[in-house]
């Protein structure tokens, strides 16, 4: 039994040793070196494939790739120069060797089995498994990246990018052995958001490539541009593999749209679809805005439609030198890699000959004395070694973690490792702490989610002398900055839109509301769609896109421009204006008449007619009369404290005398006729001095009222805001109501009683009284007061204060007219009337007594 024991054993021992066996077929990497510690690297020497539809009836075949991408191609040399340099460099990592495995693969699927291939160790012939690499460089692209870092971090094996910007690689849960050596696609979008900003477009359209890098990218940028106030008139996404009709929609999208600006985020691939698209259906004028993924990439001057692309803008990594790396390039030749099919290609295409002559009869044979020494390509062109650099970072990097591991700096506690014994998990602990400077000063090092420093330059796609397309740089952008001096532009001219403009392009939905409108929102659009509405009277905008109006101070108003509050104008019954002027005119005639009256009775005091109708009271009246035509001046002009107080209490004490004065005369004519009956003494009790006293005492009752009224509450000057809106009246406040209407209460009393008296004695002789004449004149001013109360009331401003001013020359008027005009007419035009005897008439036997 024990024997059988150990035969058991020793066949698990065996079983276990046995040689691992990979399923399926591999592939093996196009450029190789073995070494102490092995770098893999995954790049695209070739781009695009034929559109299948993979039915996974069967395993998937290698897809084919076709063209030719030279800027892989040097990323790849610049890895090879960049490990030849350290493996030369006896002071930095003594005694280890770097070796390389390096494949080239396109599509997502294949560059996924490039990985795992690097993963599992595969050796030059294919057959045992061997150490696996320490860390991968690549992919270029995010979405391939994407796919295989998930996979290869599981591993714990270092993935460090010079090219995928996604910025959802930063999840260090999703991706935890994920590095880059370029910015993430998040300060990206941000520093994109701000250079439309800076330009003042603001209104956009974005088209993405349809995979994580350009979804992803499009989405941070829509973010950023939204709190920058930028607005999104379309956001579509389309691949280089999907059927052309995806392509043919976004063209009549971009056709049909108002932006003319276009947010490009998506590979150099999607963009020569894209623009040669354009380029047959003659759509130009458009300021395109490039992610760093296509913006100088060098083959998009010999695609179709390029001409479109010129002037696009766009952010990309700073432009580094990497001495040696030229003519390291230089000195290629096909005996350096011997079991590289793509040299060969390449080599074959650059000089137009054949390798092998078997291979291709169309060609002639190689003379093995061609050299890139003299030749111009895009392979050879160290003009900008943007994205280049970022690969020769990327295997420093690797190296100085390695450095750091062997030499137990920092992390470990334990012994330094042998250089063969060193596990990728080990160089991961050590990648996240690398910080070390360059030749050229650039400082190299990550933070906590691998992001290497935000820094790019903003460039230009200008035409050369040569006819090629070429980024100039135009401004840089700098995230560790404040934000105010993150993004600056420098002096170099910008080419804009297709080069057919030398000015700014515009793209805005609406134009910019000027001072004196305010924006409002479309309904159902973006918020940069908006009307520009005028601000309400009142109101004022004194900036460009204002959102709301602003209100002016109480006593300011808006101008016509509805940009400037001015000082509203202060209103009030003016001599200047046409209708103070026509009162004052109005009333001077009053005077006038007044007087002439007052010469008339004065010449003809003795005539009976005159001394029948008592002339001392009519000389007062007619002196009254001319106090009454003169106040109605003091409601002309600009109020003030004294003049405010005089007009009121000058109007009801002239008044109160004149009305006085009327009813003297009513009385008298009463008296008269009484004192007609036998044994009657009424005259005795209402002669001339009581007739006086009568005439006084009614007036000091309103002199006391006046006084009581300026004494308790005055009128005072004051400024109505509320009756008008745009302009201030400037009148006399009462003080109180109740003054006032005790004046007015007191003038209509006494009219009242007056009106009584004279309608009283209006069947009296015609000849000889006048009370039919006094009913008649206290009619109309009864009428003309009771009229003037409403009118009052209703009236605004200073037209208020034109109501009044017409009550009294009216009123004045009345009484002018019907109590003098009469007599008047007599003295002046019927003298032969102006006799006692007629005066008489029946009466003749009654004698007046004064």
């Amino acid at each position: 039994m024990p024997f059988l024991k150990w035969f058991v054993i020793v066949l698990l021992v065996r079983k276990l040793n046995s040689v691992c066996q990979l399923q399926g077929y591999t592939q093996l990497p196009e450029l190789a070196q073995d070494g102490d510690l092995v770098i893999g690297g995954i790049f695209s020497f070739r781009t695009g494939q034929d559109y299948v539809a993979d039915t996974f009836q069967a395993v998937p075949e290698f897809r084919k790739c076709k063209n030719f991408n030279l800027r892989e191609f040097k990323f790849a040399q610049a890895m090879i120069f960049a490990i030849n340099e350290i493996n030369a460099n006896h002071e930095f990592l003594p005694k280890v060797k770097l070796g390389y495995s390096i494949y080239d693969n396109c599509g997502t699927m294949d560059i996924l089995r490039a990985a795992l291939a690097l993963v599992s160790g595969v050796n030059r012939n294919g057959s045992d498994c061997t150490q696996t690499v320490q860390a991968i460089l690549g992919h270029s692209g995010s979405r391939p990246t994407i796919a295989f870092a998930r996979v290869v971090g599981r591993f714990q094996i270092p993935v460090i990018s010079h090219f995928a910007t996604c910025a959802c690689l930063s999840n260090r849960r999703e991706y935890p052995t994920f590095f880059r050596t370029i910015p993430s696609d998040y300060y990206q979008s941000k520093a994109l958001a701000k250079l439309v900003k800076h330009f003042g477009w603001t209104w956009v359209g974005a088209i993405a490539v349809d995979n994580e890098y350009g979804l992803n990218g499009i989405a941070t940028f829509i973010q950023a541009a939204r709190e920058y106030g930028v607005c999104i008139e379309y956001s579509e996404a389309f691949s280089s593999s999907y059927p052309p009709k995806g392509l043919q929609r976004i063209t009549k999208i971009v056709m049909h749209s108002t932006s003319r600006v276009i947010i490009a985020f998506m590979s150099h691939r999607e963009i020569k679809l894209l623009a040669a698209e354009l380029y047959k259906q003659n759509i130009t004028g458009l300021q395109w805005i490039g992610s760093d993924a296509w913006i100088t990439d060098h083959s998009l001057t010999d695609s179709e439609g390029h001409t479109i692309l010129v002037g696009s803008l766009g952010f990309t990594v700073a432009r580094a030198k990497i001495p040696g790396l030229g003519e390291y390039l230089r000195q290629l030749h096909p005996s350096q890699f011997p079991s590289s099919q793509f040299v060969r290609d390449f080599w074959e295409d650059v000089f137009d000959c054949s390798l092998n002559a078997s291979m291709n009869i169309q060609r002639q044979l190689c003379s093995g004395s061609e050299s890139l020494e003299n030749v111009e390509s895009q392979f050879t062109d160290m003009s900008e070694l943007r994205f280049t650099n970022n690969v020769y970072k990327s295997v420093y990097a690797v190296a100085h973690a390695v450095d750091s591991l062997i030499k137990c700096d920092a992390l470990s506690n334990e012994s330094c490792p042998y250089p063969k014994q060193i596990q990728p998990w080990q160089v991961l602990q050590y990648l996240s702490i690398v910080n070390f400077t360059t030749k050229e000063g650039e400082r190299v090092y990550f933070n906590n989610e691998g992001e290497s420093p935000a820094r790019y330059e903003l460039v230009n796609l200008q035409i050369t002398n040569r006819g090629t397309m070429e980024g100039k740089t135009v401004g840089i952008y700098d995230a560790s900055l404040p934000e105010s001096q993150q993004f600056i532009m420098n002096r170099i001219p910008v080419v804009w839109g297709n080069g057919l403009t030398e000015e700014v392009p515009v793209s805005v939905c609406n134009k910019k509301c000027l001072p004196g409108t305010h924006k409002v929102l479309q309904k159902g659009k973006p918020e940069c769609c908006y009307d520009c509405i005028p601000c309400p009277a009142g109101e004022i905008s004194n900036l460009t896109d204002s959102v709301n109006c602003m209100k002016c101070p109480l006593d300011y108003w808006s101008n016509k421009g509805r940009n400037t509050c001015i000082l509203k104008e202060i209103e009030f019954l003016s001599y200047d204006e046409i209708l103070g002027a026509s009162l004052v005119v109005f009333s001077l005639f009053g005077v006038f008449l007044t007087m002439i009256t007052t010469l008339v009775f004065y010449c003809h005091r003795e005539t009976p007619l005159v001394r029948a109708n008592n002339s001392e009271l009519s000389f007062l009246l007619l002196f009254s009369l001319t106090l009454c035509f003169l106040c109605s001046l003091t409601f002309i002009g600009r109020p003030t404290e004294w003049s405010c107080m005089l007009r009121h209490t000058a109007f009801g004490i002239t008044f109160v005398l004149c009305i006085s004065c009327v009813l003297g005369k009513t009385i008298v004519v009463l008296m008269a006729f009484r004192a007609t009956l036998p044994g009657s003494h009424v005259m005795k009790w209402f002669g001339p001095t009581q007739q006086r006293l009568s005439v006084l005492t009614f007036t000091l009752v309103q002199v006391l009222i006046c006084i009581l009224w300026l004494t308790i509450n005055p009128p005072f000057p004051f400024m109505n805001f509320q009756l008008y809106e745009d302009r201030i009246i400037l009148e006399c406040n009462l003080g109180t109501g109740v003054g006032f209407c005790a004046v007015l209460g007191y003038i209509g009393l006494l009219a009242v009683l007056c009106l009584v008296l004279a309608f009283l004695g209006r069947k009296l002789p015609d000849n000889f009284n006048e009370a039919k004449f006094i009913t008649f004149s206290m009619l109309t001013f009864s009428a003309v007061w009771i009229t003037f109360i409403p009118a009052y009331v209703s009236s605004p401003g200073k037209f208020t204060v034109a109501v009044e001013i017409f009550a009294i020359l009216a009123s004045s008027f009345g009484l002018l007219s019907c109590i003098f005009l009469p007599k008047c007419y007599i003295i002046l035009l019927k003298p032969e009337q102006n006799t006692k005897k007629h005066v008489m008439g029946k009466t003749s036997n009654y004698e007046i007594q004064y």
